[in-house]
């Protein structure tokens, strides 16, 4: 997996940057990066499958949240949702000429956890992606989980949430932790699930604290009994 990676990442940017800079359209280079990812996964001996709600509308922007157990958790769940959308970058990437032009043209948002005022920066890019109508991919955990088990959430995700109105879309990561849990050098082939709960619209909650109970609920709710996270959520 990762020699594939180190050989077609490479040659992905020699083809795809030059026309995306001529073309200043992301599609084509995003396309090459979701067929980077799959193949990645598939040397690996991973398969992936997605189950759930499926009736996304395709006009319609989302911020999809998930837990994040595993590094296959992102290109296991991008390629699977068959749209272009924004994440969270840390800042120091958007310093390298051309990538950070390629970033910004993909609506990608720098945040610097480390510092409030960039972090809450962060959000407010991240209202205006969302508002311009870009789905957007998040782990509210902030982090990998070293035993699997949901952490709390952080409460950042949630801010784009109320202020921007968007849907969200809780995902439960499976067995991606078998596959390749966190400080493992070991990828283990088989077959891993992202699991699409029903839409969790912002404006049928009161406040930030019950959006966010509802969604960590729908993800540890799909999560086997022995990952599932504590019954009260605490934001960090």
């Amino acid at each position: 997996m990762v020699s594939f990676w180190v050989l077609y990442t490479p040659l992905g940017a020699l083809i795809g940057f030059p026309v995306t800079l001529i073309t200043r359209r992301i599609d084509f280079l995003w396309r090459l990066g979701m067929w980077g990812a799959r193949g990645g996964v598939w040397f690996s001996g991973v398969r992936t499958r997605r189950a759930g709600w499926d009736e996304m509308d395709p006009a319609q922007a989302y911020i999809f949240m998930s837990n994040h157990v595993s590094n296959l958790d992102p290109p296991v769940v991008v390629p699977l949702l068959k749209r272009q959308m924004s994440v969270l970058v840390k800042k120091e990437l958007f310093r390298i000429p051309i990538l950070s032009t390629a970033m910004r043209m993909a609506y990608l948002v720098p945040v610097d956890r480390r510092n409030r005022d960039a972090a809450i920066e962060s959000v407010k890019q991240g209202v205006a992606v969302l508002r311009a109508g870009h789905s957007m991919l998040v782990y509210p955990e902030g982090t990998r989980s070293r035993d699997g088990k949901l952490l709390p959430f952080k409460k950042g995700p949630f801010h784009m949430a109320m202020e921007s109105g968007v849907p969200i879309v809780p995902i439960t990561m499976i067995d991606t932790y078998e596959a390749w849990p966190k400080g493992s050098w070991t990828v283990h082939p088989q077959t891993v699930t992202a699991k699409l709960h029903p839409p969790v619209d912002p404006k049928d909650y009161r406040d930030r604290e019950a959006l966010m109970r509802a969604v960590y609920d729908a993800i540890n709710s799909g999560l086997p009994e022995r990952y599932r996270g504590g019954s009260n959520v605490r934001a960090r």
